[in-house]
C-alpha cells in the first residue's frame, strides 16, 4: 500500500503579514490521512514547531529554499517518507515550567551581548537568541528581554549545554542571563 502524497501548507505570505499560521498548521495536521505526510513553506526553520508536532507522533525533516525560506516535512514517525529521507524522529519533550534551568550566576562574566526582544513576533526572539549564542565565544554570557517565558529556547539551549538564568520582571517579561556552554 502506498502512502498519500503529502498536504502542502504553505504560510509564507501569512508569517510576512505579521499573522499566526499555528492555528492553520493545527487544522492541517487534523485533517491528514493516516500516513499522510505535512509539507511546511515557511520563511523561517520552525523550531518551536518541531516540540509541538513531535508530541502528535510526527517527525520532521527540513531544508533551505530559495530566498532563505524553509521547507518542512513532518511524517507520521517511521513512515517511509522520513525514513527514506534519512530523517529521524524528534524525540523532543513538551516543554513545561520544569524545564527552565534557573542557575546561580555569581562568578559569570558581565554579558558581552545584549538583545531587547520586546515586541518582536515568535520564534524571531528565539532565533535571534540563538544567532547571537553561536557567534559568543564558551563560557561568555548573553542577555536577553522576552515579553514572555521562552518555553521553547530551553530545549534548545539544553542541547547547546548553555546555563541560564531566568528573572520576572514587573512588566509581565523575563530577563534571561544565558552562559554559552563548551563547543
Amino acid at each position: 500500500m502506498t502512502e498519500p502524497e503529502p498536504l502542502t501548507l504553505d504560510v509564507r505570505e501569512q508569517l510576512r503579514g505579521g499573522g499566526e499560521p499555528l492555528p492553520r498548521i493545527l487544522k492541517a495536521v487534523g485533517a491528514l490521512q493516516p500516513g499522510q505526510s505535512l509539507r511546511l513553506r515557511a520563511t523561517f526553520e520552525p523550531l518551536p514547531l518541531y516540540a509541538v508536532l513531535s508530541r502528535k507522533g510526527l517527525s520532521h525533516q527540513s531544508r533551505q529554499i530559495a530566498a532563505g525560506d524553509w521547507e518542512v516535512l513532518f511524517s507520521p514517525a517511521g513512515s517511509a517518507g522520513v525514513a527514506a529521507a534519512g530523517a529521524t524522529a524528534n524525540a523532543a519533550a513538551a516543554p513545561t515550567s520544569a524545564d527552565r534551568r534557573t542557575v546561580d550566576t555569581r562568578g559569570w562574566p558581565a554579558a558581552q551581548t545584549r538583545l531587547d526582544n520586546r515586541g518582536l513576533m515568535p520564534p524571531e526572539p528565539l532565533v535571534r537568541i540563538l544567532a547571537a549564542l553561536e557567534q559568543l565565544p564558551a563560557g561568555a554570557v548573553l542577555e536577553a528581554i522576552n515579553e514572555r517565558e521562552p518555553v521553547f529556547l530551553y530545549p534548545q539551549l539544553e542541547q547547546r549545554h548553555a546555563q541560564i538564568h531566568t528573572e520576572p520582571q514587573h512588566d509581565g517579561g523575563v530577563r534571561l542571563l544565558i552562559r554559552r556552554g563548551a563547543a
